[in-house]
């Protein structure tokens, strides 16, 4: 096995925040001189040696951290057959970090392919007790590889990060993004992060941040290189969604998760003297030290502008230096890894007024440090979000366009869900402009987009969304597809004398009858017309795949509402 390693040598490549721009994390990447990766590891199992030489490349990426004396989370990479038999070849790398005194949570392990032919239960108990031991864990190549689907919820990875040949799709391919939507949805349930890897491009980078990811790497934002690079910062205009992208990004439904927002924490033992801390604090870069007990729970937070005015001067470093840290620093703000933005802000509004720009430390459930929020980077996220949401919504009724709602038609066929679309518009609404005039016809399109926000508010499965004239479409389940409908339709409009009606078709989707937001617009196409071509409110059901229209309102069909339990629709 020594041969084999001989000519490793370690390359480094960060991971960003693409919220912050700043550096999270630092992968290294194993660089034979005279062949691949993949070959090494080939000619490993030839020689019987597959699992040993994978754990002493990890190994050995520690130790080539180790040297640049790195201080923000490493992640290596190992194969899903090494983690199946962790107990038995784990051995080396939890040497290795002895050695170099790198804490296990401090390291996470991006688990590759192939999957396919290990037995589940093996997979599940390796993985178990890796993270016993400390360790973090990623999903790794996810989208291109032999990822059986029921381990993004089995294994519970903390980090799913996307293989590069799908990323490079994204920005062309819709077959990819609907992918992603897929996995971001799998993600938010898991409370995992969604890493984007091998971002060589503006355009791709355009893709990413429009389908929510929050961290990525590749070339584009800083190639690998021999020494770890933890200071740099990604350029603002790369954090940002160019104009005519600002769609937004798949949220959570409370906002962005206080993660989003992460920075490596540096971190000192509780015992750290004052002089330790301010030779830290003296490095560029470096707002403030977490101080830690010997299972990196938070103890204390110093900041670094009050710590430095209280050494500074002719008698302070005098009479603090010797002593402990702890007289000069402050019991923490902690919030949990599933807390969100808002959470954040809400504690800080309550902090003491010297202490509203602390940094506020992240916990895992074991009370861990797994990393700092600055609350300026918070702030900035939240306006952002509220600009991206501002330049969706359609600017005579504020509803939101299709983008909005085609993530939510998405959102809902990711999750298998039964669900109901509806297309609802005014009939002959070029004569309502041509005879009362266009104000006439804006007061009308208000009047239907605040009647059907009102009909959202209290009916729990509804969004609706305006997608432009006097188009409306909505989302809803079945139990609140009647009592939405026929709260329209029932509803009396006018404009200028003229007495309106209105045409409703709608698409009841069960799992798996539908693909994806386009296709769902095509089939309601048919179902529009018919409707439009009854007298009067009139409203058209039907299914996917099905040329058969069930007509539940208008001409002279009685209004009929099918029977459900509650008013429900059956699918």
């Amino acid at each position: 096995m020594t041969g084999l390693l001989e000519d490793v040598r370690f390359a480094f490549q960060p991971l960003f925040n693409l919220y912050t721009g700043g550096v999270v994390a630092i992968e290294a990447l194993a660089r034979p001189a005279s062949r691949s990766v993949y070959e090494l590891l080939r000619d490993a199992a030839r020689a019987g040696e597959l699992l040993e030489t994978d754990v002493a490349l990890a190994a050995s990426a520690v130790r080539a951290a180790a040297e640049h004396n790195n201080v923000v989370p490493l992640h290596v990479n190992v194969l899903a057959a090494t983690v199946s038999k962790a107990a038995e070849s784990i051995g080396p790398l939890l040497e290795a970090l002895r050695e170099t005194g790198r804490a296990p949570d401090t390291l996470w392990l991006e688990v590759g392919t192939p999957f396919s032919r290990l037995r589940r239960e093996n997979l599940r108990n390796g993985l178990d007790l890796l993270r016993t031991s400390g360790f973090h864990v990623a999903l790794d190549g996810v989208g291109d590889g032999d990822v059986p689907l029921a381990l993004y919820t089995e294994l519970a990875p903390e980090m799913i990060k996307l293989d590069r040949r799908v990323v490079a799709g994204l920005p062309t391919d819709a077959g990819k993004a609907a992918l992603v939507q897929a996995l971001a949805v799998i993600a938010e349930h898991n409370g995992a992060q969604l890493v984007a890897e091998g971002v060589e491009t503006e355009l791709q980078l355009a893709a990413v941040r429009r389908l929510g990811f929050g961290m990525a790497q590749g070339n584009l934002l800083a190639k690998a290189g021999r020494r770890p690079t933890v200071e740099t910062t990604i350029a603002a205009a790369l954090t940002k969604l160019p104009e005519g992208e600002l769609t937004g990004p798949v949220r959570h439904r409370n906002g962005p998760r206080v993660t989003d927002f992460l920075h490596p924490a540096t971190m000192l033992p509780v015992s750290a003297t004052a002089e330790e801390v301010r030779s830290i604090l003296a490095q560029q870069g470096v707002g403030g030290v977490v101080l830690v007990d010997e299972n990196n729970r938070p103890l204390f937070t110093v900041d670094r502008m009050r710590f430095l005015l209280a050494v500074t001067g002719p008698y302070g470093h005098a009479l603090h230096a010797k002593r402990d840290a702890t007289r000069l620093a402050d019991r923490p703000y902690v919030l949990p890894s599933d807390a969100t933005a808002l959470d954040l802000l809400d504690l800080l509004a309550k902090a003491e007024r010297q202490r509203m720009n602390d940094e506020v430390v992240i916990v895992d459930a074991k009370d861990r440090c797994l990393g700092v929020v600055h609350s300026a980077d918070v702030v900035r996220g939240i306006a952002e979000l509220k600009v991206e949401q501002a330049a969706s919504l359609n600017p005579l009724t504020r509803l939101p366009g299709s983008d909005a709602l085609a993530r939510e038609v998405d959102r809902r066929i990711a999750m298998r869900e039964i669900f109901a679309v509806g297309w609802l518009d005014v009939d002959g609404f070029k004569q309502v402009n041509d005879s009362a005039g266009f104000a006439a016809g804006d007061d009308l399109i208000r009047e239907i987009g605040r009647a059907l926000a009102d009909a959202a508010a209290v009916l729990p499965t509804v969004q609706v969304g305006h997608v432009g004239g006097d188009d409306f479409v909505f989302v809803s389940g079945l139990d609140d597809l009647v009592p939405l409908s026929s709260g329209q339709l029932d509803a009396q409009h006018a404009a200028g004398g003229l007495v309106i009606s209105m045409s409703l078709a709608t698409l009841v989707c069960s799992p798996g009858s539908v693909t994806d937001y386009r296709e769902v617009s095509r089939q309601l196409a048919p179902l529009k017309k018919q409707a439009k071509a009854l007298r009067g409110d009139s409203w058209v059901l039907g299914r996917p795949g099905s040329e058969r229209m069930d007509v539940l309102r208008g001409g002279n069909t009685a209004p009929r509402v099918p029977p459900a339990r509650h008013g429900a629709v059956t699918a």
